[in-house]
């Protein structure tokens, strides 16, 4: 009986498919948010998927149908593991996956329209040059986090209770809007991919990629006029949005055995060694070491990449309706970048949505 598997898709995470045995059946295989709600359609009706690509954040929201791993994946597995990145994988104690690969983001510019990179969000704005950034969905509202935390706010207090109105949150929306209006005018609609392509197409000077995205960026005919640098800092702080991409078992598993041991594989420093090779900061600590940088640029890009995750990560407390928020807020500051809310409203349209997601929490 084959294994079925829900894949998240994309450029920079098909690479590592290749790994995979001849005999899994792909139910799903198709970007995040797309890949969350057919794959919430199918559990709660019940359906069968062996083995899931799942995310830190978005874990906690299916617990419901996420067999604890405490007990199904060897110890000797996840002490191969980052720490952190498995204890982010943990949601009241539980370990509802296990990790993939860790991201954080890295500024990508153009060396012949900029004399430096921008060191700060206001700097970037200044410049005038267009940047690339994902208008829509999670890439939007991480965004969002990122600039708020950036100016010394904050998106929920010690109780995790939403805080995000404020001068820091109206400030981030409005700096989204001002970068908006200085780069292409379909924007709004930009999703990770989009975001990636624009900068190779040489439509934006600069943009903001996930490690795994640096394969193409290594490929593309652009690549001797960009450079990497650290994300952009605010008046308080340097931080880049974070999480792991993850595998997860589902409730509705056939064969937990065979899932657990193709989540094992998938683990492993040979399938590290695959995701890395397109970019990827891989979980499996042995693979990620042995990563060698292909040249100047990349060596600065790793360098980058590990300062980020060592001291300017932030990530979003664990919440079982954080999608609910997620999607309230990205289409709130969607909005604002269409013209259709001012930046007060935007905030105060978040804040509200966010308490009533948390209500009967």
């Amino acid at each position: 009986m084959a294994l079925r598997v829900a894949l998240v898709g994309g450029p920079m995470y098909d690479g590592l498919y290749s790994f995979l045995p001849d005999d899994v059946d792909v139910v799903v295989h198709a970007d995040h948010p797309t890949l969350n709600r057919t794959v919430a359609e199918m559990l709660a009706a019940g359906e069968r998927i062996d083995l899931l690509a799942t995310h830190s954040k978005y874990a906690p929201s299916q617990g419901a149908w996420l067999r604890p791993l405490d007990d199904v994946v060897p110890a000797h597995v996840l002490a191969g593991l980052a720490p952190d990145a498995v204890a982010l994988c943990r949601f009241e104690g539980a370990l509802l996956c296990v990790p993939r690969n860790i991201d954080v983001r890295v500024l990508w510019w153009r060396t012949d329209l900029l004399d430096a990179a921008p060191d700060t969000w206001a700097d970037l704005v200044a410049s005038g040059q267009p940047f690339g950034f994902p208008g829509r969905e999670s890439g939007l509202f991480g965004t969002f986090f990122e600039l708020v935390v950036s100016h010394g706010g904050r998106l929920f207090d010690d109780d995790v209770r939403p805080t995000m109105t404020g001068p820091e949150a109206v400030a981030a929306v409005e700096t989204l809007c001002a970068l908006a209006a200085s780069a292409p005018d379909d924007l709004p609609t930009w999703h990770y991919d989009q975001v990636d392509t624009a900068l190779l197409d040489g439509r934006v000077a600069m943009a903001a990629a996930w490690p795994g995205g640096y394969g193409p960026i290594r490929d593309s005919a652009l690549y001797d006029r960009l450079a990497p640098a650290p994300y952009p800092a605010g008046p308080v702080r340097r931080v880049s949005y974070a999480g792991c991409h993850a595998w997860a078992i589902p409730t509705t598993c056939a064969d937990v055995d065979g899932a657990a041991g193709l989540l094992v594989r998938l683990c492993s420093e040979a399938a590290g060694a695959l995701d890395a090779s397109g970019g990827s900061v891989c979980a499996n600590t042995a693979a990620f070491a042995a990563v060698a940088p292909s040249d100047d640029v990349d060596a600065e890009r790793l360098r980058v990449t590990r300062d980020t995750i060592a001291g300017a990560m932030i990530t979003y407390p664990p919440l079982a309706r954080f999608p609910e928020i997620e999607d309230a807020g990205w289409g709130a500051i969607n909005a604002a970048l269409r013209g259709e809310l001012d930046p007060k409203e935007t905030v105060t349209a978040i804040q509200r949505a966010a308490e009533e997601a948390l209500a009967d929490r």
